[in-house]
């Protein structure tokens, strides 16, 4: 009877704080371009004091004279016009494909600001985020964009166990990052990504066609969803750069909710020991 009622009372806790999501999306298969915190064809163009890109970087047609403002800006391995970096490029148009053509999608928008959303697929034409956009629970979130996506100093904040690795913007055009803003996700544009002075990303910046361009930004690779995390870069010298590199900053001060069954568990494991210690001395 113990037993039963410890092994209820975990699976009723699990059925509780587990988060109730739609899976209308499949996983993106971002294939060699996960590697990539920042991957782009023609340009990478960083200015200002230096940007803080924890991860590699890529670019393909682009030669390595197509990179710039590195140093001061620091970030991980650069591939340039090579093997790897053309196999990314191709991997990128793949998964920017299989993104854009999951169905059906939820139309949101063009204004994000305020909302929301459980995982799954939303479109429309142009969108836009000048306040909080709040992703709640695991899953994959696609969001496709026929044009434009332009924030202002916004936040995407995630709640419940929604992870950047599994968040996809398909941008028809362009991608623009406010200065100021702090963004989430997998930014797949077709042609160019413009980040704003302070602007912050956890996740990647790919640019099928066209360039990413940098003003004193701070870029994490995600890890997850199959890829491991990056390995640690150095700031650039005397920036001042928003410095999380365990917890995503989105996270912090959530419940964790894996160590609250971990310990739950523990605890029941402990009491099926103790009484099964009183039944032995009982005999």
């Amino acid at each position: 009877m113990r037993r039963s009622i410890i092994s209820f009372g975990l699976a009723a806790l699990v059925a509780l704080i587990w988060p109730a999501t739609a899976l209308a999306a499949t996983l993106v298969p971002l294939g060699t371009a996960g590697n990539y915190a920042v991957l782009a064809a023609t340009a990478i163009t960083a200015s200002g004091p230096g940007s803080w890109i924890t991860g590699q970087m890529g670019i393909s047609p682009g030669a390595l004279a197509a990179i710039t403002g590195f140093p001061p800006s620091t970030s991980g391995h650069i591939d340039a016009a090579n093997p790897a970096a053309v196999q990314a490029k191709s991997d990128l148009t793949t998964a920017f494909t299989q993104a854009a053509g999951q169905t059906p999608c939820t139309p949101v928008g063009p204004a994000l600001d305020g909302l929301t959303l459980v995982a799954g697929i939303y479109c429309a034409g142009t969108m836009g985020l000048t306040g909080t956009l709040t992703l709640n629970g695991s899953g994959v979130y696609i969001f496709q964009i026929a044009s434009t996506l332009i924030t202002a100093a916004a936040r995407v904040t995630l709640i419940n166990g929604a992870q950047p690795c599994d968040i996809f913007w398909v941008v028809g055009s362009s991608a623009t990052i406010g200065a100021g803003a702090t963004f989430v996700g997998n930014i797949m544009a077709l042609t160019d990504i413009n980040m704003f002075s302070g602007a912050t990303l956890n996740g990647r910046a790919l640019a099928r066609n066209g360039q990413v361009t940098l003003i004193t930004n701070r870029i994490i690779q995600p890890s997850g969803c199959g890829f491991a995390a990056p390995a640690y870069v150095p700031p650039p010298f005397g920036t001042t750069l928003p410095a999380t590199l365990g917890v995503p900053w989105e996270l912090i001060g959530q419940i964790p909710w894996l160590l609250v069954i971990g310990v739950g568990a523990g605890l029941g494991l402990t009491a099926l020991g103790l009484s099964a210690r009183r039944r032995r001395r009982s005999v």
